[in-house]
């Protein structure tokens, strides 16, 4: 494992971690108003407080969990599907591959933003898994598409052609000895498509589509824009969430360069 990667990894761990416990060592209620109005960082607020008196570094902790959530929860089912479809598709062939690539192209061209927006307007109630679960649908076509071609190149390979050979059955070869060789392309998709969710979740929370009675960094941003926080100098009010935005972000490019290194000799070759 090469330096980008635990670095990455150990990024992502300490949000994973926040996810986790951040409701518990939240020292405020994130949306329990007070007198301290747009108090700057101090020993009582770490991070400052809003124009309502809410603690934002209780906002930051408690929104923490539903944008790892909905990375999660996208990054699996984008790339459970991206799986079934893409490598069924490649060793398959023929009218299998025929259906299934055309699946592919339909859900490729769908614009997710306009999607997530009906959704999200006729199920005001939506929650974050609900809203996880929409883009998935979206976010799967892509890397469905690159590990069909890649399982094309494996399949009239040596070791498939023996395991053919020898008898075994066509999801046992799929399984045992194709899966195996796709590891690191389809661990760099579920990285890319756990970074395409958060960046679309923060979006849709910035614009105000999705509740904003759930708190995520998203929400943080929406109110803080709304209320003008930049113009009145409440730079405690957007910095804080837009740094977790973005370490979140370099930790999963990180893993994701990590992953490109491991799989690509060439690029081994250069780093050494």
């Amino acid at each position: 494992m090469n330096l980008k990667t635990k670095l990455g990894l150990g990024v992502l761990a300490f949000f994973a971690l926040v996810a986790v416990a951040g409701e518990w060592v939240a020292p405020y209620d994130p949306s329990a108003m007070s007198d301290d109005l747009l108090s700057p960082p101090s020993g009582a607020h770490w991070f400052g407080t809003t124009m309502t008196g809410q603690d934002v570094f209780s906002q930051v902790l408690v929104g923490t969990r539903g944008v790892m959530v909905v990375g999660l929860v996208c990054g699996v089912l984008a790339t459970l599907l991206s799986i079934l479809v893409g490598v069924t598709a490649g060793f398959l062939g023929g009218a299998a591959d025929e259906a299934l690539s055309m699946l592919s192209n339909v859900f490729l061209v769908i614009p997710a933003l306009p999607l997530i927006i009906i959704v999200a307007s006729m199920l005001p109630s939506a929650d974050t898994v609900l809203i996880a679960a929409v883009i998935s649908l979206t976010a799967w076509a892509w890397g469905a598409r690159v590990l069909r071609a890649q399982t094309m190149s494996l399949r009239r390979r040596d070791f498939v052609e023996a395991a053919r050979a020898s008898g075994e059955s066509v999801w046992r070869i799929i399984v045992f000895e194709v899966l195996p060789n796709l590891t690191a392309v389809i661990a760099s998709g579920f990285v890319g498509t756990v970074i395409f969710a958060v960046m679309l979740q923060i979006t849709l929370s910035f614009v105000g589509v999705v509740s904003l009675s759930t708190w995520n960094w998203g929400t943080i941003l929406f109110w803080a824009q709304s209320n003008q926080a930049l113009g009145l100098g409440a730079w405690w009010w957007f910095v804080p969430a837009g740094l977790c935005i973005a370490l979140l972000g370099t930790a999963l490019a990180l893993i994701n360069f990590g992953i490109d290194e491991y799989a690509n000799p060439r690029l081994r070759k250069v780093r050494a």
